[in-house]
């Protein structure tokens, strides 16, 4: 067992238990830490991968947004700070079940293949972070400019959605 595979082990493990809890949580704010925790460790599987640009871009993106998510999942819904809980015991109990029983699924699936190493002159291809950032404000500016005009308009109007619920109250 390498420190490779203790660290993918370790990441997966992190990932998947993140994205359980996130679906499973009733309270906003353990929701968002548990998807936190989840895009964090999913920035590190991108790290094992060798892309630590995208994994860098992940935690710093993510970040921003997972506190952004934690502002407005608060601020514009409704909690009960009596509620504890809907009482689904068994139904927790079965999910655990079922992603514990699809985990060692896979992870049986996935020590039973069998990968190809590739030659030794076919090596990928290797882009610089300057490479990168040329080609997308050269080719690729105008759909660049369109994602943030479109998240722009997506913020003004779950705020005015948000605002149109409150006076209606």
């Amino acid at each position: 067992m390498t420190g490779e595979f203790l660290a993918f082990f370790i990441l997966s493990l992190l990932t998947i238990g993140g994205a359980v809890f996130m679906i499973s949580f009733t309270r906003v704010v353990h929701m968002v830490i548990s998807l936190g925790i989840t895009f964090i460790s999913i920035a590190g599987l991108f790290v094992l991968l060798g892309a630590e640009f995208v994994g860098v871009a992940q935690v710093l993106v993510y970040s921003g947004a997972i506190s952004i998510l934690m502002l407005f999942g608060i601020m514009l819904t409704k909690h009960d700070a009596s509620d504890e809980g809907t009482g689904r015991s068994w139904k927790n109990i079965f999910s655990l079940v079922f992603v514990a029983g699809l985990f060692g699924l896979m992870f049986w699936g996935i020590q039973k293949t069998v990968w190809t190493v590739p030659p030794e002159g076919a090596a990928a291809q290797t882009a610089s972070v300057k490479q990168l950032g040329v080609e997308i404000f050269t080719k690729y500016v105008i759909p660049f400019e369109l994602v943030s005009v479109l998240l722009l308009v997506a913020l003004v109007g779950a705020i005015i959605m948000a605002k149109k619920e409150g006076d209606s109250e």
